[in-house]
This record gives structure tokens, C-alpha cells and sequence, in this order.
């Protein structure tokens, strides 16, 4: 574990060298992501078009869901659940219209219980209830979908993956960039070769506003009215209310019920070159940074994922940078010379021919080839003019959920592809909590020479709350 900034480094002194000519397109295996599950419709005939919706978890991230699902698609919500009911009552009165005939529980389990006629659920709870409610729900046969991350747990998002793919239900992970038509270009330039081989891909996240680098303060506050702080922490340890610490909204810095900014957008930002690149699980994870192996995430940090070569493809080395730290000069440069300064995010995928700007949700679509000095959008580059449009195009990534709910094409971000970045994203966190290197077997779930990771892993939850 270091104090390392990269203010200064080099390309060359983070991966050493060769680069070896470049064919297109570019072949490799198939990656360890697999096809979603078959489905059909759902959705009774006397109600045409329409599907009977449940949202669970009612805090800030739910509410463009809401509007989303009722205002702009259509759908009937009928019924919320959350067990703090002032999050309730205060989304009621953002979307008073969307409330109009939904029913209220605290406990999604009555939920499922007590609505017959419930077609699918969206989750937008925090990450350590994710799992849980994701399996009620599939169990249920009800379609799921489920912000990112997928789980909160290495061992929980296999379980997710695995109930999924042997389902008929019909599962979207919120990583809304995949609906993207500039997400889904560039998938199509770099599987083509435009870019030559792709070694490196650099992501990075500015600093952010939860606690970060410390242990948990001592003490405790009086629960607020109307919370229900046990039910809260559900699979989690159990600890006393702090206010303005947990609930709302600080929770993602705590190892105990979120994962930092490496778990809030791996989803996102991985998702371009996991993809693309066919990436399956990191060999080796590497990290450094401020305050490491803290209970909650670090304030910076560099985390380093070593992929295996596959097939024709040339191992990959992902970084992601976190609390404000961004990739070295020589590869910001040319983002400053374009748009005038170094973007707060982003990510970029670098190979032997050029260079794919993607932004931090990889929605951007910019793009320069070798001895070019500044980007230019994807879509009227020269360059990239050859290369058909092979991928479906969509209107969002909510109505492509509904469209395939209702028996259209398969969604694109299902929880087997959705889980399968979120392993990768968390084992990154895995090895900031012990706080230095790890190897990892991504097929077994396990850092053969770090035997406290596996209580990490697959962490014994509060009784009764085993997905």
C-alpha cells in the first residue's frame, strides 16, 4: 500500500512495451458473458400495451424512474415500497401523478406477496440490498429492473447471474449508457480494428461527497421518525444510526453498504471495454492510494486490472482513478488541446492506431487516429465511415426493458452481462478493503494468498437476510 499520485508518470513506466502490428478486424474467445435468458410476454391482453410496475427504494436515483416509467412510457405503477416513509411522502409530492393509485408498503416481500397482478419491479434501493430484492423478485417470477451495481457482494452478484440465467424473467442492469447509439458505435469501431490493438484503457472519476479514507464514527443519534433503521440495514452488520453519516444519500462511501465510486460506475464505465474488448475476469489487481483499508473508500486511489490475452487479442491493462487524480499528461493533452480543458471524468481506450474518448458513461463518441492533434465525433470521422452499423439501435434504456418485458428483442444490459462487470468493479474494491495487490480468480471467486478476502467475498449476512 502507497501514497502514489501519477502526477509526472508515464505511459511507459505504467506498462512497460511492445506494441505489435495491429489486424482488422481483431478476433478473440467469446467472453464469459452469455446470452439472456428467452422470454415472452407478459403482459395481459385486456391490458394492451400496459404492465403493472413496482418501484422499491424511493430515494433520489428512483425518481427520474418514476417519471421515466409512468409519464414517458406509460406503464401502471402500482405500488412503492421503502422503509423510511418520509422518502415517501417526498416522492410523492415530486410525481403526485405517478402516486395516483400505487399502493404503499415498507417490506417488498408483503409487496410480492400481496400484488397478483405485478408484472415487474424496479430496484433503486442502496447496493447492499440489491441482491436480495433482485432474488425475491426473480423467485417471484416478476421482471427486474435493478440499478447498478448489481450486488454489493462478489459471491451475491454470481448468485444474481446465475438465478437470472436460469429464469424466464426478463432483467435490465441500470447502466443506462448501453442504450446509447454513441455506446453502441463504438463498440462497433473497436470490435472492427479501427483503433488497432487496444492495451491500455484509462477511467477516471473525480473526487466525491462521501466519507472516505476513515473508520466509523463512535456514538449514536435518535432514529428519525418514520425510518426504520433495522430493516435498513438488513443483510448488513449491525451498527447505530449517525445521523448525517448512513441515510440518506452518504451510504455508497461505506464499505458496509456500498462500494465508493469504483462500484457506483464500474457498471458504467467499464462497460465500453469489457465489452468491445471481450474482457473476462483481471489476473491480477492492483492499488494504490490515500488511506487504504479503511471502512470506507478511500479519498484517492489508483486501481490497476491486469487481463489475460484473448485469442489475437493482447493483454489489457484497465486503470481507474479516483478522488481527483486523472491519466498522465501525454494522454490528456490532446483533451485539453480539444476541449479546452482535462474532462472532471472520463474514459478512454487507447490502442496502436488511435484513441476512443468515451466519456465516464460511455455515451460520449469521440475519436482521433495517430498524428492527429485533437478529437473529432465518431460519427463524421473519415476514418470510421467504412464500418456498418451492426448493433440495434434503441429510443432508451428503460423502454428497451419494457419493449422486451412485453416480448420484444432481448435487453442489452441483462444481470448476466450487467453482473459480470459489476465481479469486475468489486474486485477492484476487494483489494482496496485488504489494501495492497491481490491475484484473483475471477472463475472461482477467490485471491488464492489473501485468506481474509474470502470473508469479503462472501460475507455471512444478518440472519434472515441470506439471498
Amino acid at each position: 500500500m502507497s501514497e502514489d499520485r501519477p502526477g509526472g508518470l508515464t505511459r511507459r513506466r505504467f506498462l512497460g512495451t511492445s506494441l505489435a502490428a495491429a489486424a482488422a478486424p481483431l478476433a478473440g474467445p467469446e467472453p464469459v458473458i452469455g446470452p439472456a435468458p428467452k422470454t415472452g410476454p407478459v403482459v395481459a391482453a385486456s391490458r394492451g400495451s400496459r404492465m403493472n410496475v413496482a418501484c422499491i427504494g424511493l430515494g433520489q436515483q428512483m425518481q427520474g424512474h418514476l417519471n421515466e416509467i409512468t409519464a414517458n412510457l406509460h406503464q401502471n405503477l402500482i405500488a412503492v415500497c421503502d422503509v423510511d416513509h418520509n422518502r415517501i411522502s417526498l416522492s410523492k409530492r415530486a410525481n403526485p401523478a405517478a402516486f395516483a393509485r400505487a399502493r404503499v408498503y415498507k417490506d417488498y416481500r408483503e409487496l410480492l406477496a400481496a400484488e397478483k397482478s405485478l408484472d415487474a419491479v424496479i430496484i433503486a434501493t442502496p447496493d447492499h440490498w440489491h441482491a436480495p430484492i433482485c432474488a425475491a423478485a426473480i423467485r417471484a417470477r416478476k421482471h427486474v429492473y435493478c440499478e447498478k451495481p448489481l450486488a454489493h457482494t462478489i459471491a451475491d452478484t454470481r448468485k444474481i447471474r446465475e438465478m437470472s440465467r436460469h429464469s424466464r424473467v426478463v432483467t435490465q442492469t441500470g447502466n443506462h449508457g448501453s442504450a446509447s447509439a454513441n455506446f453502441r458505435r463504438s463498440i462497433e469501431l473497436v470490435e472492427a480494428g479501427l483503433f488497432g490493438q487496444i492495451r491500455e484503457v484509462h477511467v477516471w472519476h473525480p473526487a466525491h461527497k462521501w466519507p472516505s479514507g476513515i473508520d466509523r464514527p463512535a456514538g449514536e443519534d435518535p432514529i428519525p421518525a418514520g425510518l426504520d433503521w433495522d430493516f435498513w440495514l438488513g443483510p448488513s452488520p449491525e451498527r447505530p444510526y449517525k445521523r448525517g453519516e448512513y441515510h440518506p444519500g452518504l451510504w455508497r462511501g461505506w464499505y458496509d453498504f456500498g462500494g465508493g465510486s469504483l462500484a457506483d460506475f464500474c457498471c458504467h464505465a467499464f462497460n465500453l471495454p469489457v465489452r468491445a474488448l471481450k474482457l473476462q475476469y483481471p489476473r491480477v489487481v492492483e492499488v494504490s492510494g490515500r488511506r487504504l483499508a479503511k471502512e470506507s473508500f478511500p479519498s484517492a486511489c489508483i486501481v490497476r486490472y491486469r487481463f489475460a490475452e484473448r485469442g489475437r487479442l493482447d493483454p489489457v491493462t484497465l486503470f481507474f482513478y479516483s478522488g481527483g487524480w486523472t491519466p498522465p499528461a501525454d494522454l490528456t493533452d490532446d483533451l485539453k488541446l480539444t476541449f479546452g480543458s482535462v474532462p472532471s471524468s472520463g474514459c478512454l481506450m487507447v490502442g496502436d492506431k488511435g484513441i476512443v474518448s468515451a466519456g465516464l458513461w460511455n455515451t460520449l463518441g469521440h475519436m482521433k487516429m495517430h498524428g492527429e492533434k485533437t478529437y473529432h465525433g465518431m460519427n463524421v470521422h473519415k476514418a470510421a465511415k467504412a464500418i456498418p452499423v451492426s448493433l440495434p439501435r434503441v429510443e432508451g434504456h428503460m423502454k428497451e426493458w419494457v419493449d422486451a418485458c412485453m416480448g420484444g428483442p432481448q435487453t442489452f444490459s441483462p444481470f448476466e452481462i450487467g453482473g459480470h462487470i459489476t465481479e469486475i468493479g468489486l474486485a477492484g474494491v476487494l483489494a482496496l478493503r485488504v489494501g495492497y495487490d491481490i491475484e484473483w480468480d475471477g472463475e472461482q471467486m477467490r485471491a488464492p494468498d489473501v485468506p481474509e478476502a474470502e470473508e469479503l467475498v462472501n460475507p455471512e449476512p444478518r440472519e434472515g437476510w441470506r439471498v
